[in-house]
């Protein structure tokens, strides 16, 4: 058994080897495909993709009018930001939206260009609205920051959320990333090469040296008879039999491809 297993291990090794080889002496191509990948993917990043602009404003969460503000309101207003979160791009808030500034779409691609986040430990609500238009980006966000706070008193019945900062016209694009798109890029241009070299080694069946017939066939050589030149096969050669005046052309499978009496 012991010795099954150091054969099963020793084969392992040595297809590794062969991979490991095979990779080595297409490292070339290997790089080439990597860099034309990662070229590819930045320049259609740069001048397909269109630039998006992000334009922020934020929200205050209060939980009653009052001059004095006590540890419980602080607690119940940081419990009402969760809730405030769903409220903010909820379907009613949206559609009025929609309906306010005439825009093009529905209350589900608006949806898609609003996040909402929280800072740990506050009672702010931070609102941001991507678009491609800049201008469009601020008064996206500032008619969603009236709407969702008047809409929250009336359904809340209690003080709507405060807007203390106004989304302004954003100067530089925050879309796409070019620098990380070329990296994804030459990341996939990479595993596919070494995806279909990978494969090419496994799914080659020739046998070009005896050591491959003694392992692949249990069989011991006793000469090798390279092709004559000009051959059509240059890569696959003729072995002799032990005590057999013939010989075959045999492949990994074990499988004869040609014999000659």
């Amino acid at each position: 058994m012991r010795t099954n297993n150091m054969d099963d291990n020793q084969e392992i090794q040595i297809d590794l080897l062969e991979l490991f080889y095979k990779l080595k002496g297409k490292l070339w191509l290997i790089l080439l495909i990597t860099f034309l990948s990662g070229i590819g993917a930045g320049a259609y990043s740069r001048y397909v993709l269109t630039p998006q602009y992000t334009s922020t404003a934020m929200l205050y969460v209060l939980s009653k009018e009052s001059s004095m503000t006590s540890l419980a309101d602080l607690q119940v207003g940081t419990q009402l930001t969760k809730d405030y979160k769903i409220m903010i791009t909820s379907r009613p808030v949206m559609e009025e939206v929609v309906n306010s500034l005439g825009l093009d779409m529905s209350y589900k691609d608006l949806k898609k260009k609003i996040s909402v986040a929280n800072p740990t430990d506050t009672r702010i609500l931070t609102l941001a609205v991507q678009d491609k238009d800049p201008e469009q980006a601020k008064k996206i966000v500032d008619e969603i920051a009236t709407t969702a706070s008047d809409y929250i008193g009336d359904m809340m019945e209690m003080v709507q959320p405060k807007i203390f900062e106004e989304g302004e016209v954003p100067s530089v694009k925050t879309g796409p990333d070019n620098k990380k798109n070329a990296m994804i890029g030459a990341a996939a241009g990479m595993f596919f090469v070494l995806a279909v070299l990978t494969a090419g080694v496994l799914i080659d069946d020739t046998i070009r040296t005896e050591e491959d017939v003694e392992r692949y066939l249990g069989l011991t050589v006793l000469a090798a008879v390279p092709n004559r030149e000009g051959s059509a096969d240059k890569k696959t050669k003729k072995f002799w039999k032990k005590g057999i005046g013939k010989h075959e052309k045999f492949s990994k499978a074990g499988k004869s491809k040609e014999r000659k009496l």
